[in-house]
C-alpha cells in the first residue's frame, strides 16, 4: 500500500498545477497539505469547514485536496453511507476530489491505493450554506434616546397633572424640568444624577459565579473490551452432516477441551485451508445450536468491500506469527487494553452487533475498530503485534 505522499506525487505528475502556479501558492499549498492529517481527527469540525468551500485553496483543486482525500479514505471506506450521512459536506467534498482526473490517474498508477467509493450523492442531505451574519452599526449616542424617552414621559406626567389644578401644574412642571436637566447632565456630561446635592453612587454589578464545568459522562453502552477474543488453532474440520453450507471445526482456544464451532465457510474455503490454521476466535457469545450441532464460539473473518462472493472475498483475520492458542486479543487504547471481557455477552444487549460495524482493515491490512463517536482508530492486537489480513484492505470484520 502506497503512502499518502506517494499518492499525492502521482496526482501531481498527472496534473502539475495541483502544486501551485507561483511561489506564494506553492508555499500555501504545502502548508495546507501538512495540516490535512489533523483535519480528520474532528470530522464534525471538518464538515463545517467544508460547507462553504469547493476546494481547500483558492478556486481550483490543489495537492492539499488530494492529501485530505487520502487521509480521509481509511475512515470513509468503512461504511460511508451508514456512518456519515449526517456530514453531507464532507461526503460531497470527498466524492468531488475522487472524481478529479489527477486522482483517477494516481489510482491507476498505484493500484489498490485509496480506491474510489461508490456513493449515491443524490441520497444525501443538501448542506446548509450559512451566510455570514450582517454587520450591525453601533449607535454612537445610545443614551440620547433614553434622555428623550425620559423627557417625553415627564412631559406626559405634567400634562396629566395640569387637568387637576394649576398649582399642581406648576409643581409638576418644576419637577419635570429638574428631572430632564438631571438626565441631560447624566447623558451629556457623564455624571451621575444628583439628589439633595449629592451624587448617587452607581450600583456595582454583581459578578455572576462561573458555571461549573460539565462533567463528561463515561459511555455506559456496549464497549469493544466486553468481547472476549482469543487466538485459536483449528485442530480438525469436517462438513456439517445436515447443512451443506456449514463446517464443524474443533478449535483449541487454550482451554482443557477444544471448542466445537460451526462456520458458514463452505463456499469460500476448503477444509485444507482451514485445518491447522491459527485464527481469531470470539469466545463469549451465547452458544447456539445450528442444525443439531451446538456451536460454542465464532471465527473472526474479513469480508472484501467488493463483496464476499468475489474471488478471495473472505479471509481469516490472522494473529501475529508465533501466537499460541488462548492468547488474549485486545483493543489498543487506555480505556480498553486492561479491561476484562464479560464472561458471556447478553444477546439482549446486542454488544457484538453494536460494535461490529466499526470493525475494519486499514490500508496497512491491519485490523482495527473505529469509534463511531470520536472517530479514533483502535487497532486490534496481541502482546506481540497487530492482527492483519493477507490481502484485504477496507474489509469489514465479522
Amino acid at each position: 500500500m502506497s503512502s499518502v505522499s506517494d499518492f499525492v506525487k502521482a496526482a501531481e505528475r498527472a496534473d502539475p498545477t495541483l502544486a501551485g502556479s507561483n511561489e506564494k501558492d506553492k508555499a500555501e499549498i504545502v502548508k495546507l497539505s501538512a495540516e490535512t492529517e489533523g483535519y480528520v481527527k474532528d470530522l464534525w469540525a471538518l464538515n463545517e469547514k467544508l460547507t462553504p468551500l469547493t476546494y481547500l485553496y483558492s478556486n481550483s483543486p490543489s495537492s492539499a485536496d488530494v492529501s485530505l482525500y487520502a487521509h480521509l479514505h481509511p475512515t470513509l471506506i468503512s461504511a460511508p453511507s451508514t456512518q456519515h450521512p449526517e456530514k453531507p459536506s464532507l461526503l460531497r467534498y470527498f466524492l468531488q476530489i475522487q472524481s478529479l482526473e489527477s486522482v483517477k490517474s494516481a489510482q491507476k498508477e498505484l493500484p489498490n491505493s485509496f480506491p474510489s467509493l461508490d456513493i449515491d450523492l443524490s441520497s444525501l442531505a443538501v448542506p446548509e450554506r450559512k451566510a455570514p451574519p450582517p454587520k450591525v452599526k453601533k449607535d454612537k449616542k445610545p443614551a440620547a434616546a433614553t434622555a428623550g424617552g425620559v423627557t417625553e414621559t415627564v412631559t406626559n406626567a405634567v400634562n396629566a397633572a395640569a387637568s387637576t389644578a394649576s398649582a399642581a401644574v406648576s409643581a409638576a412642571t418644576e419637577t419635570a424640568v429638574n428631572a430632564a436637566s438631571a438626565v441631560k447632565d447624566a447623558v451629556v456630561g457623564g455624571s451621575a444624577p444628583v439628589e439633595g446635592g449629592k451624587k448617587k453612587e452607581k450600583k456595582e454589578k454583581k459578578e455572576k459565579a462561573p458555571k461549573p464545568a460539565a462533567v463528561k459522562e463515561e459511555p455506559t453502552g456496549p464497549l469493544p473490551s466486553m468481547i472476549d477474543m482469543r487466538v485459536g488453532k483449528v485442530l480438525d474440520v469436517k462438513r456439517h452432516p445436515d447443512a451443506d453450507s456449514l463446517y464443524v471445526e474443533s478449535i483449541d482456544v487454550g482451554e482443557e477441551e477444544p471448542r466445537t464451532v460451526c462456520s458458514g465457510l463452505v463456499k469460500y474455503m476448503s477444509e485444507d485451508q482451514i485445518r491447522g490454521a491459527t485464527i481469531v476466535v470470539i469466545c463469549n457469545l451465547k452458544p447456539v445450536t445450528m442444525r443439531g450441532v451446538k456451536s460454542f464460539a465464532m471465527l473472526l473473518c474479513a469480508s472484501s468491500k467488493d463483496g464476499k462472493d468475489t474471488p478471495g472475498g473472505i479471509e481469516f483475520v490472522l494473529p501475529p506469527e508465533g501466537s499460541q492458542p488462548g492468547e488474549r486479543i485486545y483493543f489498543e487504547g487506555d480505556k480498553y487494553e486492561n479491561a476484562k471481557p464479560e464472561a458471556q455477552l447478553n444477546p439482549k444487549k446486542k454488544v457484538f452487533e453494536t460494535i461490529q460495524p466499526g470493525f475494519i482493515t486499514l490500508d496497512t491490512k491491519e485490523a482495527a475498530w473505529i469509534d463511531p463517536e470520536t472517530k479514533e482508530v483502535h487497532k486490534i492486537r496481541t502482546k506481540d503485534g497487530v492482527l492483519k489480513t493477507s490481502t484485504l484492505i477496507g474489509a469489514s470484520l465479522s
